[in-house]
């Protein structure tokens, strides 16, 4: 049986924690990121709980950049192909 540290605690809470942020839409991850923060300003969570929302927080932070720079980049390419089109 292993031993239930706060280490082990917080590795497992962690990894458990992150896997669900991939799948996520920009909006589900924007919803939560909000959340995330707001629990983290009102502070009273114990310092492993604080920790494991911060790295939660920089998970769903970094999910909503990559979906926009995704949305960013297909707009230029819409913007582009247009241009292309008008040239004709």
């Amino acid at each position: 049986m292993s031993e239930n540290t706060p280490e082990n605690a917080e590795a497992s809470f962690t990894a458990a924690q992150l896997d669900d942020v991939e799948q996520m839409t920009y909006e589900q991850a924007r919803e939560e990121l909000i959340a995330v923060v707001t629990k983290l300003e009102t502070g009273g969570a114990p310092l492993e709980e604080s920790l494991a929302l911060w790295q939660r927080g920089e998970a769903l932070a970094d999910r909503c950049e990559r979906w926009l720079d995704g949305a960013g980049t297909r707009l230029e390419e819409v913007r582009k192909s247009l241009e292309g089109s008008s040239e004709e």
